[in-house]
């Protein structure tokens, strides 16, 4: 759902927890799809409390233009992490190891090798420049609440939780006789129409009930802008697809 934790409340109830900073538990922030909207500075205060954390993480394949896969991942003392993951046999020792001269990035995971993923993230920023992947995100942003507006001019649809940044969840609104599970078939079988038809594509997730009357998840829709080439015009041909394809099962 795009939903974001209150990092500042958890790591101060972690402090409080423990002390002692030896048996404190590992923060991890992972913003695997939003942490790329942090470069847009007014989106930066969704990340307050962000210092206190032990590591942090985002996928800039996911919303920042680069081919899969690439994570971008800091941590706050490389020492916590190369301690638990460091291996040192002879056959893997060298000069510029030993004297700290380079680092290792085997110590830095599980496998010894990595790929280049450095690499093409670096061809984005060097084509895009910091104001192209600003414009980026903010158009996206901006599409998505265009097709957050659309929902609210039919009655029949709902959103499931406020919009997300560039992520819409949505579903068609319950009929008075459907029971939970009929009112998720009805919201499977309008996705998979949709997804079959081949003009959009939907995935979807499980969320707890808005008003908390009943136990069961509800399945829900997820519209997210994220290409370069979608326009205004597309968001408003996928609503009028989503409209014409419910028409038809209703």
């Amino acid at each position: 759902s795009g939903a974001f934790d209150p990092l500042a409340a958890i790591a101060e109830a972690i402090a409080w927890a423990a002390p002692d900073a030896a048996d404190r538990p590992w923060l991890h922030v992972d913003a695997a799809h939003a942490g790329a909207a942090c470069v847009c500075s007014e989106y930066r205060p969704m990340l307050e409390g962000v210092a206190q954390a032990d590591s942090f993480c985002f996928n800039p394949h996911k919303w920042l233009l680069t081919n899969f896969d690439c994570d971008a991942f800091w941590v706050r003392s490389r020492d916590d992490l190369t301690r638990a993951m460091s291996i040192t046999p002879e056959y893997l020792r060298n000069p510029a190891t030993d004297s700290g001269r380079v680092v290792d990035y085997r110590d830095w995971h599980t496998p010894l090798g990595r790929r280049f993923r450095a690499l093409k993230l670096w061809f984005v920023l060097r084509h895009y420049g910091a104001d192209g992947l600003r414009a980026h995100i903010r158009e996206g942003v901006r599409l998505a609440a265009l097709f957050e507006e659309l929902l609210r001019t039919d009655a029949r649809f709902e959103q499931a939780t406020p919009r997300s940044l560039n992520l819409v969840c949505f579903r068609p609104r319950p009929r008075l006789h459907d029971t939970p599970a009929a009112a998720d078939a009805r919201t499977r079988a309008l996705m998979d129409r949709l997804n079959a038809d081949g003009r959009m594509f939907l995935t979807h997730t499980l969320l707890p009930p808005a008003d908390g009357g009943c136990p069961d998840a509800r399945l829900v829709m997820r519209l997210c802008v994220g290409a370069t080439t979608t326009r205004e015009t597309d968001i408003r041909e996928a609503f009028a697809l989503i409209r014409t394809v419910l028409n038809s099962l209703d």
